[in-house]
């Protein structure tokens, strides 16, 4: 065992990046993740012949650092410029020149690309972490266990906590601060249609309301052959409705979105699918860009909540847990 080994839980783009970064500078690195794939909320789902991007539906670059990324993802096809603005809650285009990408076969493709050459591991539900003399000890349902000098958790902020039961092994100042971010949940909605959708060009409605807060047309988008819709609630509506039954929320659903688009969506369905998103959006993050909760041996928690929010947020949060353990200025 030497200093350079890793374990990262959580294969979206946070833990992605960070394990590149380890990885090529020598690192040893296996990243977890209990998902059948890698991605989190960068997520695209088949329905029957559709495509659907069900969890974030874009991104945009504010920074320097994360615009050299998408730069390199442009050049090697991975992801494409989607738009330069939505309609708004009045179905009005609602441009402002600020590009908005997307990937090119989904959003899936982003995190496909970064795991690519990785020892990553889905399937893999962690459980517990540990110390065990001087070194990170982490067990998973399936019985595997794997030791590294340095951990990296970017799962939701909630989940990560959950794996230490030692109490010693998370100093008791870093858990009250973590125990301060809080997220919202959303439930998503993809619905196949028999024809055209009504979402007006260039394929998404940024409603940004309850109980409605997106409608995207994935063909529009440029990821579907066939026509179908995603479509978001609101926090609040998601929470109030997060157990109820699938039937019941589609049905809802599907009515509120055809009021916003003024068309009839319900009589128009071929099959449906919902997920529910429990850790959304990030409605009290944390402060910077990462947190590291000790060292010797370095325990490091990043992702989506920690800095500005967002699939930028969560990359640049993986980008600075890295910068860490590099020792690289942040």
């Amino acid at each position: 065992m030497n200093a350079g080994s890793c374990v990262v839980v959580g294969a979206g783009i946070s833990g992605l990046l960070a394990a590149r970064e380890l990885a090529t500078a020598g690192w040893r690195v296996v990243v977890l993740e209990k998902s059948r794939g890698v991605g989190g909320r960068m997520a695209t789902r088949r329905l029957e012949n559709g495509t659907f991007d069900h969890g974030a539906q874009f991104f945009t670059v504010r920074s320097e650092r994360f615009g050299s990324l998408v730069r390199r993802w442009l050049e090697s096809g991975v992801v494409e410029v989607w738009s330069r603005g939505f309609a708004d809650a009045g179905n009005r285009p609602n441009e402002d020149g600020h590009p908005r990408y997307r990937g090119a076969g989904g959003m899936t493709s982003v995190p496909e690309h970064l795991a690519r050459g990785l020892d990553v591991r889905t399937g893999e539900r962690v459980v517990e972490a540990r110390l065990r003399k001087g070194y990170w000890e982490v067990d998973a349902q399936s019985g595997s266990r794997l030791t590294a000098a340095a951990m990296v958790l970017t799962a939701p902020v909630p989940r990560s906590l959950a794996l230490f039961t030692d109490e010693p092994a998370l100093p008791e100042e870093a858990r009250r601060r973590l125990e301060e971010v809080s997220y919202s949940p959303c439930l998503a909605l993809m619905a196949l249609l028999d024809g055209p959708t009504g979402v007006p060009e260039p394929g998404g409605v940024q409603v940004k309301g309850e109980p409605l807060d997106w409608i995207g047309d994935n063909r529009r988008k440029g990821i579907s052959r066939a026509p179908g819709v995603t479509i978001h609630a609101g926090p609040e509506w998601s929470r109030a409705h997060f157990d109820a039954h699938e039937t019941e929320v589609a049905t809802s659903l599907l009515a509120f979105a055809g009021e916003q688009l003024r068309t009839d969506l319900t009589t128009r369905v071929i099959a449906t699918s919902l997920a529910r998103w429990r850790y959304s959006w990030v409605s009290r993050p944390f402060p910077g860009p990462c947190l590291v909760a000790r060292n010797e041996p370095t325990l490091v928690f990043a992702g989506d909540a920690f800095g500005p929010s967002k699939v930028e947020g969560a990359a640049l949060s993986g980008l600075a847990a890295a910068d860490h353990l590099l020792g690289r200025p942040g």
